[in-house]
């Protein structure tokens, strides 16, 4: 588990591909320098559930692949539906398939919203400003 600030995180990232840590403080430096958003990673769905025990509260956000090795991304996402009910963290799940399958799942099992691979900044920094 890696934090961008020593702030509380309030958006966690979830892929099984460390590269996103980098991309994501690039593509927020000057928000995250701001402080108006702090972000937290986690490379599994494992790991983000165990992040989640101590930092639920704090967390508004989770942005999760959909395709990682071990627990999936909806899977993960029926998890935190089913143990962090109150406060119900919006659940955003992100794809590398334009697939209507996923879109299915993800929205049954309640995620807020999707986005596919690679993820267009602008359009996910106009979604962040309406949390």
């Amino acid at each position: 588990m890696e934090n961008t600030t020593d702030a509380h995180a309030k958006i966690l990232v979830v892929d099984d591909e460390r590269d996103i840590k980098s991309l994501f403080e690039m593509k927020f430096r000057r928000e995250i320098r701001k402080g108006e958003l702090a972000f937290s990673f986690a490379f599994s769905g494992e790991e983000a559930l165990d992040y989640m025990k101590g930092h639920a509260s704090e967390i508004i956000l989770i942005l999760s692949d959909i395709n990682m090795p071990g627990m999936s991304g909806i899977e993960l996402l029926k998890r935190i539906r089913v143990q962090h009910p109150s406060p119900n963290p919006k659940v955003m799940m992100v794809t590398a398939y334009n697939d209507d399958d996923y879109y299915q799942q993800a929205i049954t099992n309640g995620a807020n919203d999707f986005l596919t691979k690679p993820i267009d900044f602008s359009q996910l920094k106009e979604k962040l400003q309406s949390l």
